[in-house]
């Protein structure tokens, strides 16, 4: 069919042919025409123009279904989808201390619930960057684990990301549901460095300032990789009591006493924040004084600071050996920053009130 042909086609599918007269045949027998009727309408040929416009719609059908598919390859990425769990790998980067070991003590919870109600939320996953037809999570591992203890496919949405993009979704997703306890968030933090990833990349998935980044990496590079996987996530322990005890395990004999507790046969059968506390308590006690070991503490010596409560908030220490203030896990987290501040000040106005 020529260009010329399929304009002809298209102006008369949209009524934009100008179609010429077609010269009347002269009747045989012509009939008497009364001068009062109204004039008949000609009557024309219109097979061209139907032929035309259904040679037109079917076009226009064509490519409207070509316009859903591309828009639907388009839209695919953001489209929950169902997929096999077998068919998805972790991602690359490990930000729970729970998955390997055991220790996700609301995982069956999890279970249960998608078992009766389904999944309510789905999983982000991207195309595998070494696996074709294979998945990679960015978030939703238990989600994940969980589709698949059930033998069910996993709703997930596909997306286009890089290395960076895929930590960054899985960072804050987690942070956003405030899935991931503190120690986990340092663990995160210490493996995405080790990745490779830049401490802007790190801040930005975890949310972070530079100041609480170092802090994170501070607690976790203190804890032997052994003792914090066999305590696990502990999500009701702060941030005060994780920088305690990493005080106490810089130390060697903090560290071999910890490896004790935790080869102990009823270790496991506390829960992760169990774990913390029999750990933290075995350290504790290593570094209290031989003389309150011993329960000869002298009062002078040893003296509690309490609150206008009755409450104690921290112990006084001063003997010949040490002069010291440990403050209790209860007080308010910045506390201990607060009172450094003030030492100077309040050793001058000591000084100053002693001459007077």
């Amino acid at each position: 069919m020529t260009d010329k042909n399929r304009r002809d086609q298209l102006k008369a599918l949209f009524g934009t042919v100008d179609t010429a007269p077609q010269p009347e045949p002269k009747p045989v027998n012509p009939a008497p025409v009364e001068d009062n009727l109204p004039e008949q309408p000609k009557q024309r040929t219109a097979s061209g123009a139907i032929k035309a416009m259904g040679l037109s719609l079917g076009g226009i059908s064509r490519e409207l279904e070509d316009a859903r598919k591309i828009r639907e390859s388009l839209e695919g990425s953001e489209r929950v989808i169902e997929i096999d769990p077998q068919l998805i790998e972790y991602s690359f980067v490990e930000d729970r201390l729970s998955h390997n070991f055991g220790l996700d003590e609301t995982f069956r919870e999890l279970v249960e619930s998608i078992k009766l109600n389904g999944q309510q939320v789905p999983i982000l996953v991207r195309p595998h960057p070494e696996r074709h037809g294979y998945y990679q999570t960015a978030y939703g591992h238990r989600r994940l684990r969980a589709a698949a203890e059930l033998k069910l496919p996993v709703q997930a949405i596909i997306r286009e990301l890089s290395d960076a993009q895929l930590v960054v979704a899985q960072g804050k997703e987690n942070a956003e549901r405030r899935d991931l306890s503190f120690i986990e968030r340092a663990f995160f933090a210490r493996n995405l460095i080790d990745r490779g990833f830049s401490r802007s990349v790190v801040q930005d998935a975890l949310a972070l300032h530079k100041a609480e980044m170092t802090r994170y990496l501070q607690v976790v590079d203190a804890i032997p990789k052994p003792i914090l996987q066999a305590i696990g996530p502990a999500p009701k322990v702060g941030r005060p009591r994780w920088v305690k005890l990493a005080d106490m395990l810089r130390k060697p004999e903090g560290r071999d006493a910890a490896q004790k507790v935790v080869q102990q046969d009823h270790f496991k059968l506390h829960g992760s924040d169990g774990r913390f506390d029999a750990v933290f308590e075995r350290l504790l006690d290593l570094n209290k004084p031989a003389a309150t070991k011993a329960g000869k503490t002298d009062p002078a010596a040893a003296r509690d600071i309490c609150d206008g409560n009755g409450d104690v908030i921290a112990q006084l220490l001063n003997n010949k050996k040490e002069r010291s203030i440990g403050f209790a896990d209860t007080v308010p987290e910045g506390f201990v920053d607060f009172v450094a501040g003030e030492l100077n000040g309040l050793l001058q106005r000591y000084r100053s009130e002693r001459k007077a």
